[in-house]
């Protein structure tokens, strides 16, 4: 009888430890996933910034006078349009997956930082004046948003070329 409490015992401490163990496991390969899933949308965002269309969108809205009204890109044409559109909706996507914590900020920041600042200061009022005359006040929230948390954040950082003048990879 004392012989079967103890294999009892013993299979009761061999199901707690298989338990354990497994959501311990399970814990391990969700945080695997989830920092496999974020240098994947990192290198998706790498790639975005390496298509023609949005270097073409850049060049085009950098020409631009800063602070352009809705008035004034709709007389420079559709491409001028086209090329604040998409640069507006790329800065937006970017802006709900850092919100929703799916992207890296700190990967974003460093990626666009200075982009963002700088096509926001070229287009913001665009943004703005659009919302108003479309009726549309949640268009170019999270280009807004994630142009507020990078702009809190660009103050404290020095460019890459400075910080990392003496980065040697061999000696990490």
């Amino acid at each position: 009888m004392e012989a079967l409490q103890t294999y009892a015992a013993l299979a009761e401490i061999f199901g707690a430890v298989t338990i354990i163990g497994g959501g311990l496991i399970g814990f391990i390969q969700l945080r695997e996933f989830r920092a496999r899933r974020r240098q994947q949308i990192a290198s998706d965002l790498c790639r975005e910034f390496t298509k023609p269309e949005l270097a073409r969108a850049v060049t085009l809205v950098r020409s631009m006078p800063d602070g352009i009204s809705l008035e004034e890109l709709q007389k420079l044409g559709p491409e001028y349009q086209d090329a604040a559109q998409m640069l507006g909706m790329t800065f937006e996507s970017m802006g709900l997956l850092v919100h929703k914590d799916i992207a890296s900020f700190d990967v974003v920041q460093e990626l666009t930082g200075g982009l963002l600042l700088m096509m926001w200061r070229k287009i913001g009022h665009w943004v703005v004046e659009s919302r108003v005359e479309q009726e549309a006040p949640r268009f170019g929230e999270w280009m807004q948003w994630l142009m507020e948390r990078v702009q809190e954040c660009e103050a404290d950082l020095e460019p890459a070329h400075v910080k990392h003048k003496n980065w040697n990879r061999h000696l990490k």
